[in-house]
């Protein structure tokens, strides 16, 4: 199996996880130009793409969702209730009914040669799910956008052998910073987005003996530093009630402005 971001931030948002004879799209929240182009220069081609899967509906996850569906005529992979908030929203403009997938949270489906167990996370939105994909040898999970998580979270990110895991904020620059107080609450709420502090944390639940690298992306470009995220998070992995210690692990971090590398396992 194969992971590498297309670009992951605030701002936008499109994972490719791969088996060992297909590719998929995690989220499509980039230009069509942009995905196309991180996708070539992997040596991968938008229209070998077997599919995309949606989290949720927030444009930082669909705004490219409408030009790949309509030029490529790929299947999407959704839950019912992101798919009725695509709809309505009208943002990702005409998609042909017949390229959308009904998943459902728990329930496995396959796409090409991979098998993916879609998870439920708590963030405002219609119905998001964080997924885990496998090959039936390798494990990896793409979790992002939740702001919190509880061990219904951590059963089921047992296991992993790559985890693309969020760390979107440091609290302090969050809170002094120039966000309205209103979207301020929202971030920091059990329906927002993971600190820095707290994907450590979760990190410190899921880590195992097998994982061979973990990417922290979503960061937001406003309250959080790559640098920052980095080191915070290894701070809480090696301080934790855990057997670990970050330098046991590749930690990387996955830009917003440029594919990263791309980890095969």
């Amino acid at each position: 199996m194969d992971i590498f971001s297309i670009g992951s931030g605030s701002s936008g948002n499109s994972i490719c996880v791969g088996g060992t004879s297909s590719h998929i799209l995690i989220d499509a929240g980039l230009s069509g130009k942009r995905i196309e182009e991180g996708l070539n220069g992997k040596d991968l081609k938008a229209e070998e793409l077997s599919g995309i899967l949606i989290t949720h509906e927030h444009a930082d996850h669909v705004s490219g969702l409408g030009v790949m569906a309509r030029r490529y005529g790929l299947p999407i992979y959704a839950t019912a209730g992101t798919i009725r908030a695509i709809r309505t929203s009208g943002s990702c403009g005409k998609i042909d009914d017949s390229l959308f997938h009904v998943i459902e949270r728990d329930c496995d489906f396959t796409v090409g040669d991979l098998t993916v167990h879609p998870i439920h996370v708590s963030h405002d939105a219609a119905d998001p799910v964080a997924y885990i994909c496998s090959d039936g040898k390798k494990k990896i999970g793409v979790v992002t956008d939740l702001g919190m998580y509880d061990d219904y979270t951590v059963t089921n990110l047992q296991d992993l052998n790559v985890i693309f895991i969020e760390a979107n904020h440091d609290v302090n620059m969050l809170q002094v910073g120039p966000y309205p107080y209103p979207l301020k609450q929202r971030i920091l709420s059990d329906s927002g987005h993971l600190s820095n502090e707290r994907s450590g944390d979760l990190l410190g639940h899921i880590l195992n003996d097998y994982v061979e690298h973990v990417f922290l992306g979503h960061l937001s470009a406003q309250n959080n530093y790559p640098d920052l995220a980095w080191e915070t998070v290894r701070q809480e992995v090696t301080l934790g009630d855990n057997p670990y210690k970050a330098s046991d692990f590749n930690i990387t971090v996955a830009r917003r402005s440029e594919p990263s590398e791309r980890v095969e396992i």
